[in-house]
C-alpha cells in the first residue's frame, strides 16, 4: 500500500522525485539548465510552497507561475509536447509514490495548471502569428 499525501514532507518527496525525472528527461531538462546551475535549491523550495498551497490551501505561496513561464517561453519556446511530457512525468511520479484523495487532487490540479498555461502561453502565440 502506498502512502497518502498528508504533509509538507510528502510534498517535498513528490517534488524532488519528480524533478529527478525531469532533469534526466531529454525534452524537459533543457528548460531547467539555468535554474539547475544557479538556484536549484531555491527553486525546489518555491515548488514545495506552491504545491503545499495547491493541496493544503496554506496561503503561503505568493508568486505568479504563469508570468514565470511566459518569461521562460520568451527565451526558450514551450510547445504542447513539453506540457504533455511534464504532465505525464508528474502523474507517473504521484502514482509511483502515493494514492488517495490528495494524490488525485494533485493530478487534477496539474492538469488544470498545464491546460491554463498552454492556453495563456501557446494560444497567445497563435493569435500573434495570425495577426502578423
Amino acid at each position: 500500500m502506498k502512502n497518502k499525501i498528508e504533509s509538507q514532507e510528502d510534498i517535498q518527496l513528490l517534488i524532488r522525485s519528480f524533478y529527478d525525472k525531469v532533469l534526466k528527461d531529454e525534452i524537459l531538462s533543457p528548460f531547467f539548465s539555468y535554474v539547475r546551475n544557479n538556484r536549484w535549491e531555491e527553486h525546489l523550495k518555491v515548488l514545495d510552497i506552491f504545491w503545499n498551497n495547491v493541496l493544503f490551501y496554506t496561503g503561503d505561496y505568493h508568486g505568479n507561475p504563469l508570468e514565470v513561464h511566459k518569461t521562460m517561453h520568451h527565451f526558450k519556446k514551450l510547445q504542447k509536447k513539453d506540457f504533455e511530457r511534464w504532465l505525464k512525468l508528474f502523474r507517473e511520479t504521484i502514482d509511483d509514490l502515493f494514492e488517495g484523495e490528495k494524490a488525485e487532487l494533485a493530478k487534477q490540479r496539474a492538469l488544470s495548471i498545464a491546460t491554463i498555461m498552454q492556453i495563456k502561453i501557446l494560444e497567445n502565440d497563435d493569435v500573434k502569428h495570425f495577426y502578423s
